[in-house]
């Protein structure tokens, strides 16, 4: 079975890969010809997800996964949410999200936060959801770490002391918010195999 990855990410797309069995043809949406911005206006986790696979799958006529990812920060009321890719502008600039998420918290001792991630996976059968949630803080600054990307410089998974881009690539996926929504994922493609 082929599935398509609906991401240009290169980060996400590693960090699936390395969490799904070696003999899965994973492809992604740009190696089946798919070059263009895929299309994320939805107000949720769920609805990004939806239409990114939904996308794809109409595009390539095979089974689509698309993940959308959103740092919560209860100080900024949830807020960067589902606009985390581009809390700082249109580009998804890392830094510049960064930047910003660290000038509006300031010095507030709420630093509470979680990163949750939706995943959709659209094939034959139809749409499945699959989703990981990762309690943590934010830090008071970037932390040294050159691993992972996005936010993970500044955030700090609950029961640890280092940020996500201190982690190894295999020490983050055991705690991650996608890496348990990407082990839902393979355990319904295993289930779905076997019926």
């Amino acid at each position: 079975m082929t599935i398509v990855l609906a991401t240009q990410n290169p980060g996400k797309i590693a960090e699936i890969r390395d969490l799904l069995p070696a003999h899965w043809n994973i492809t992604t949406a740009h190696e089946q010809g798919v070059t263009e911005d895929i299309p994320e206006t939805g107000d949720t986790l769920e609805a990004n997800a939806e239409q990114k696979a939904r996308y794809i799958y109409e595009h390539t006529g095979l089974p689509a996964l698309a993940d959308d990812t959103g740092l919560e920060i209860d100080a900024l009321n949830g807020a960067p949410g589902v606009y985390s890719a581009r809390y700082a502008g249109a580009n998804k600039n890392n830094e510049n999200n960064i930047d910003k998420v660290l000038q509006e918290m300031g010095n507030t001792s709420n630093r509470a936060a979680r990163f949750r991630t939706v995943m959709a996976l659209i094939d034959h059968r139809g749409i499945h959801f699959f989703k990981g949630v990762a309690e943590g803080s934010i830090a008071r600054e970037r932390l040294m770490g050159s691993h992972g990307f996005g936010y993970d410089p500044i955030f700090i998974p609950e029961g640890h002391t280092r940020s996500f881009a201190q982690m190894s690539a295999s020490e983050k996926s055991n705690i991650s918010h996608r890496g348990k929504a990407v082990r839902a994922f393979g355990r319904h493609i295993e289930g779905t195999a076997k019926q």
